[in-house]
């Protein structure tokens, strides 16, 4: 196994060594065919039948591309799963929370369910998360303070229980609360058509054989992605599914409510500073750091950065070229770099 943390690869059986200060320039690889939004840069106005999807990368003919993003607040605790169409988001951001435990920011776009959730509070990150994605963010609340936050950002706020968006949220009685607020997805997004589709937020290659880590990565069978002692989700290499499969803490597969496994194109782990702050875990991510991403069986040491709370995150490889994902769904790990105020997090390849 080797083990990552905070961009150092240590190596514990000779299999391969994974270090950015060592990745040779790859001269080679492809170019990005589908550039990756940059900060500041107007949102497009509309799509036509037949464009790439800017938050997968996927060819899709439909005018619903024009439609605004759709993101929510997922609870990750067991008593929350398997939660409801989070297998159909385009991208989900992993974020710790207390306890040692973590929790979704996902992204719906080119695939809007008809329901989603079950959905939670906000933390003091998810501004920075999803302002690049404009559109409209789903959750339950939250500490007067991280709400005020969001409701700065550039994105409208769907809260339970406010007045004006109450009709699109309901309590499933197929779980118990705090686990169990559903959003009315269509119908929400259909409240708020006025807002603008979002712009795209990474750098796509034509196929999974031309992305970065493809082409320049090793090739890995799955590995584990250790926020706390509680949570270290598993991601499995599937060739059949062309695909990276999750499986929770405890080894099981991670299903959604569908029963279809949750699977991923890209998994993006990086590495982000986070401070225990009045209690509440709170991630930095208007920075800059370390990380791997893994794309078609293989996995790439990768740099990241963030200039503001409306800008993309941009990824590069150890020659300074931007990074370009597989077609499909992507993952965002925001994992404790070393020197956070909590133990630092670790990417352990098999």
């Amino acid at each position: 196994m080797v083990r990552l943390q905070g961009g150092l690869a240590v190596l514990t059986a000779a299999v391969f060594v994974l270090a950015a200060c060592v990745q040779a320039a790859d001269t080679d690889a492809p170019s990005p065919t589908i550039p990756a939004g940059e900060a500041g840069e107007d949102t497009p106005a509309e799509f036509a039948l037949g464009d790439t999807a800017p938050l997968t990368g996927l060819p899709f003919g439909d005018e619903n591309l024009n439609r605004p993003s759709l993101a929510a607040k997922v609870d990750n605790h067991p008593a929350a799963r398997p939660q409801l169409a989070l297998d159909r988001a385009d991208i989900v951001f992993e974020e710790l929370v207390e306890g040692g435990l973590t929790r979704y920011v996902a992204i719906w776009h080119s695939d809007l369910p008809p329901e989603i959730g079950p959905v939670r509070s906000v933390r003091p990150m998810d501004p920075d998360v999803v302002s690049p994605f404009g559109g409209i963010l789903a959750y339950s609340g939250g500490q007067q303070r991280f709400v005020e936050a969001m409701l700065l950002a550039p994105v409208e706020s769907a809260i339970n229980g406010q007045s004006n968006v109450n009709d699109f949220f309901y309590r499933s009685p197929d779980k118990v609360a705090p686990h169990n607020v559903i959003v009315r997805a269509v119908e929400l997004v259909a409240n708020f058509a006025d807002k603008a589709p979002p712009r795209q937020q990474f750098a796509y290659a034509t196929d999974q054989a031309s992305a970065t880590a493809v082409g320049s990565g090793d090739e890995v069978a799955g590995f584990t992605t250790r926020f706390s002692s509680f949570q270290a989700p598993g991601w499995e290499w599937s060739a059949s599914d062309g695909a990276f499969l999750r499986s929770q803490t405890n080894g099981a597969s991670d299903v959604a409510l569908s029963g279809q496994r949750i699977a991923a194109a890209n998994v993006v782990s990086i590495f982000v500073d986070i401070q225990v702050i009045q209690d509440i875990p709170t991630t930095f991510l208007v920075a800059s750091g370390s990380g791997y991403v893994a794309s078609g069986g293989h996995i790439v040491p990768v740099t990241w950065s963030k200039a503001s709370p409306e800008a993309v995150i941009e990824l590069r490889d150890g020659s300074g070229q931007e990074v370009t994902l597989a077609p499909g769904i992507t993952w965002i790990k925001l994992l404790p770099a070393p020197g956070s105020g909590v133990p630092a997090g670790e990417v352990l390849i098999k």
